[in-house]
């Protein structure tokens, strides 16, 4: 048993001071996040046949799960593992979009002991590359399909030595380690006794990319989930009501799908819709899910909203019964909140957070007033500032960073994965940095002003620059680059480089596609860049570094697209 109790906050309260300063933390000594959100449910007589999960593909094959089912599949996994000498703390990483393998690989990773490395299926060979080798991954599961690319990359990952398919193994045969899912699960006991994990024990690593040097792993514990619990609740209305049910289109391999949707909605033994789409979001496929399943609670990232938006007479068209939505990334404006609300008769909740520190600000609107444009409010138990160099707090109306206090808030990453220095950087004092900006008003609103660094933000994804212009330098075609975010309409920001082409090499159109394909095939689907600027020289400091920062402030400046560029915005 978990030792957290079914609710944190009491619907009765009638004002955010009373929620905010009212509430306490309850944190069990003991506590293991399969355990909470699959195990004591599969316990319990009432709730074990209760279908926990609702599964549908792009080719219309259609599944579900109960919490009694993801209890035996786990135990199964798990014990998969544990007989390929898998042991407590070795890592393990998940490579997988939506489906229901996905979750029964975290909760029997988590019931092992080890630490989950969640991965999103759209990195391609250096993303994979370097978070495999720099996790220290011994295993993997994937698809069949990513089993060419993975083959490529496993004679540089000494340790990985485990590989588990779903959907079959190729016809062809399995390379030394691999197993096929379903086979394994079948030929181990069906009983697994999970070992014994304090709250303060690892969990999982979640990579988030940096401004400076290789992308970073934030090591949590299984308290992070106490951590999301409050703010999950009041952004869903005092979650958990009669007849909920969940949905998102976030990716699981990131926090936003696994924490802020998954494994909170079981948490409270709410049922939730998984959907493995192919290519983009499909806005009318979403909302057929949605009518199909009968959901009522949705995550939806602002771009996603978006492009809801932009289709005609969705309201008329989909019999979408919605109690709540919750969006995050970046502000939505004041048409995005008011077509949801004629749309779907629903006030979005919008909420803040990052990797390492996550779900720490939002709304929740029969609480108190959504004004257009903010961050929102601290949600209860976490201590939320805006502060100067010094980590000081700052009045009402004066620009600062946001910080979040340590203390014993459980939402905290314990630390970057195998990097001291970063983590010692991420403070001042118990103050967490989060690298945005923003001003605070009399009534506790935060209002974010920007990025202190030049971390791009786009479509929900925060992405760092340092990987794409190593990866644009790979290219033939390419001498010098610089990455910067650029205003989108739609995504918010997209990703831009300037490059300066390489003797021989003329721009053009047809350069920068294929310039565009090679970061796609190298590094991530969602992180090449979108338009490509051609320069004969950059900005440069006295020493040589390329002066991003003039970049971006040119860009922000600039009216209409350059002359020189070639752009590709689908």
């Amino acid at each position: 048993m978990s030792g957290v109790r079914p609710r944190e906050i009491d619907p009765r309260v009638s004002a955010y001071g009373e929620v905010y300063e009212g509430f306490r933390w309850q944190i069990p000594r003991r506590f293991n996040i399969a355990e909470d959100v699959c195990d004591r449910h599969a316990d319990n007589p009432e709730l074990a046949g209760r279908v926990a999960l609702y599964f549908e593909d792009y080719t219309g094959r259609e599944s579900q799960l109960t919490f009694r089912d993801l209890k035996a599949l786990s135990d199964r996994f798990a014990s998969v593992l544990g007989s390929r000498g898998l042991t407590r703390g070795d890592r393990f990483a998940v490579l997988l979009p939506q489906r229901p393998e996905t979750a029964i690989a975290h909760l029997g990773i988590y019931k092992l002991g080890l630490i989950a490395v969640p991965l999103t299926v759209l990195f391609r060979r250096t993303a994979l590359l370097y978070r495999l080798g720099h996790s220290g991954a011994k295993g993997i599961i994937v698809e069949a399909e990513q089993l060419e690319l993975l083959s490529e990359l496993l004679p540089e990952l000494p340790d990985l030595k485990t590989v588990i398919v779903v959907d079959g193994l190729p016809p062809g045969g399995a390379g030394e380690g691999w197993l096929d899912f379903q086979a394994a699960l079948e030929e181990v006991a069906g009983e697994f006794t999970p070992v014994v994990t304090g709250a303060d024990d690892p969990a999982m690593i979640v990579y988030t990319s940096g401004t400076t040097g290789n992308p970073k792993g934030a090591l949590h514990a299984h308290r992070f989930l106490i951590g999301h619990l409050p703010g999950f609740e009041l952004s869903h209305n005092f979650f958990p009501q009669p007849g909920d049910c969940f949905w998102t289109p976030a990716d699981w391999a990131w926090v936003g799908g696994l924490m802020d949707a998954l494994f909170a909605a079981w948490h409270y033994g709410v049922p939730i819709v998984a959907y493995r789409g192919k290519g983009a979001f499909d806005p009318e496929r979403a909302c057929r899910l949605m009518e199909k399943y009968r959901v009522r609670n949705a995550f939806i990232p602002p771009t996603a909203l978006k492009m809801m938006a932009q289709l005609t007479g969705l309201g008329r068209r989909y019999q979408v019964n919605l109690r709540t939505i919750m969006s995050g990334g970046e502000a939505l404006s004041a048409a995005t909140l008011d077509w949801a609300q004629e749309t779907f008769g629903v006030r979005i909740n919008e909420i803040y957070g990052q990797t390492e520190i996550n779900y720490i600000v939002g709304n929740c609107a029969p609480l108190w007033e959504v004004r257009p444009g903010s961050m929102g409010r601290p949600y209860p138990g976490h201590r939320v500032a805006v502060v100067d160099e010094e980590g000081q707090p700052l009045q009402p109306g004066q620009m600062g960073e946001v910080a979040v206090l340590r203390g014993a808030d459980p939402v905290f990453f314990i630390e970057y994965w195998r990097n001291p220095q970063a983590t010692r950087e991420k403070f001042i004092g118990d103050w967490a940095l989060t690298g945005d900006l923003a001003e605070q008003d009399d009534d506790g609103y935060l209002w974010f002003k920007g990025r202190k660094d030049d971390v791009i933000i786009s479509a929900g994804h925060r992405i760092g620059p340092t990987e794409i212009e190593e990866a644009l330098l790979h290219h033939p075609a390419v001498a010098l680059a610089a990455v910067v975010a650029s205003p989108d309409a739609l995504r918010g920001s997209i990703v831009k480089a300037f490059v300066k082409p390489a003797p021989g090499h003329t721009p053009s159109a047809e350069l920068s596609r294929q310039i565009q394909d090679f970061v796609k095939d190298t590094l991530a689907r969602h992180e090449y860049p979108r338009e490509i600027e051609y320069l004969d020289e950059f900005p440069l400091t006295t020493t040589g570094k390329i002066r991003r920062l003039e970049l971006r402030q040119r860009e922000l400046a600039r009216n209409s697209a350059p002359a020189a560029s070639a752009t590709d915005r689908p």
